[in-house]
């Protein structure tokens, strides 16, 4: 969360500010992207802030990729448990990776808006079909609280559920 936080919070802000302080807008400038912050910054600090926002973007890119593969490759390991929907994942995301690398900002901020909204679609139902469960374990709990108890969960108490819980969880 604290990355998720210093990413949007800290970096957008500083970087919609140096754009912002540098007046070199979009429209007037004609530059998007990377290259309007380059420039922001070069016009602030000197030469070397377009290096500089080179290697932040560099590094926070890598570390984005191998942060989201590696969740990304856990899931699958888990869902299918199969060394072959691995390979193709992992090819999957090196097709991505060149895509990005190539094609156009917007096209870009397309696919990645439209990925955003599935796995925010697939979150919902997710949630939505663990809700029962989600209500049921706690009801469980504020009972145990109401009686004066330390609440703890006894899987025998849900006998559904105890079917699909891994053993090791618990």
């Amino acid at each position: 969360m604290l990355g998720v936080f210093i990413d949007t919070i800290v970096i957008c802000t500083a970087t919609a500010s140096i754009i912002l302080i540098s007046g070199m807008l979009e429209p007037e400038s004609g530059l998007t992207g990377i290259a309007l912050t380059q420039e922001a910054l070069v016009s602030q600090v000197g030469d070397w802030g377009a290096a500089f926002i080179a290697i932040a973007i560099l590094l926070f890119a890598f570390t984005s990729i191998i942060a989201n593969y590696s969740y990304g490759e856990s899931n699958i390991e888990y869902i299918f448990k199969c060394r072959k929907a691995i390979l193709l994942y992992r090819i999957a995301v090196l097709a991505m990776v060149l895509m990005g690398a190539v094609m156009d900002l917007p096209l870009i901020w397309s696919f990645a808006d439209l990925s955003m909204g599935m796995m925010a679609v697939i979150n919902l139902v997710a949630i939505a079909l663990l809700s029962g469960v989600a209500f049921a374990l706690m009801k469980d709990y504020e009972d145990q609280r109401r009686a004066g108890k330390n609440p703890t969960f006894d899987r025998t108490k849900f006998p559904k559920l105890d079917k699909q819980i891994d053993k090791d969880v618990w």
